[in-house]
């Protein structure tokens, strides 16, 4: 154990192959507090032996979801809407072990961008058979104050309804912060994200057995 983080052994799938979690950013600065405290979590995951990757949704076009239910008859693993980042991240979503969805705090509420990610690969996920069941899926969210719990349930709500496994840490997966960087002055946000990735990685070698 590291400053109070237990350390794990490095995780493989079954036939050698590395686990890899990828992580949505919905923030529209590519590199503000989302972004650090995803970072964070992808330390201890990288620690472990699991390969990630950072998405950046803000600051590209991102419709929201039209229910024209074209997943549903199609069942192509696709959303009908083809113009934007939306269809990009459902296939890593699909190639993914892991699972992590970040957004800041808007009005007590996730960016519109985050919503119309979960929206969108929800519905198709749920027209095809659930092909996200039993990955692993984190939340995490970055406030300068209070309303951060409710982005938290919103994207938890869409890890649970697709039957994937949520792991916990040892608070609600939020950082404190209003200016980029405020976040790294936030201990204990910051030792939440380590112990997540650690629970995380956990998670996911038992998932793969």
């Amino acid at each position: 154990m590291k400053d109070g983080v237990h350390q794990q052994p490095p995780g493989k799938l079954s036939g050698d192959g590395i686990m890899k979690v990828v992580a949505f950013n919905g923030s529209p600065r590519k590199d503000g507090n989302t972004s650090l405290l995803i970072r964070r979590v992808f330390s201890r995951l990288e620690a472990n032996g699991i390969e990630c990757e950072l998405v950046h949704i803000a600051g590209k076009p991102v419709r929201g979801c039209t229910a024209c239910m074209k997943c549903k008859e199609r069942k192509n693993r696709r959303c009908s809407i083809d113009n934007d980042i939306v269809n990009q991240c459902i296939e890593k979503m699909i190639e993914a072990d892991g699972i992590i969805i970040g957004s800041p705090t808007y009005f007590a509420g996730p960016t519109a961008e985050t919503k119309a990610l979960i929206d969108r690969a929800g519905y198709v996920a749920r027209a095809n058979d659930g092909m996200l069941r039993r990955k692993a899926g984190a939340a995490v969210s970055a406030v300068r104050r209070a309303g951060s719990l409710n982005v938290f349930n919103a994207v938890n709500a869409f890890f649970l309804i697709n039957e994937m496994i949520v792991p916990g840490s040892s608070y609600w997966n939020m950082g404190l912060g209003r200016e980029v960087g405020d976040v790294e002055a936030d201990a204990e946000g910051m030792q939440t994200m380590d112990v997540l990735g650690d629970n995380m990685a956990w998670l996911l070698r038992h998932i793969a057995g």
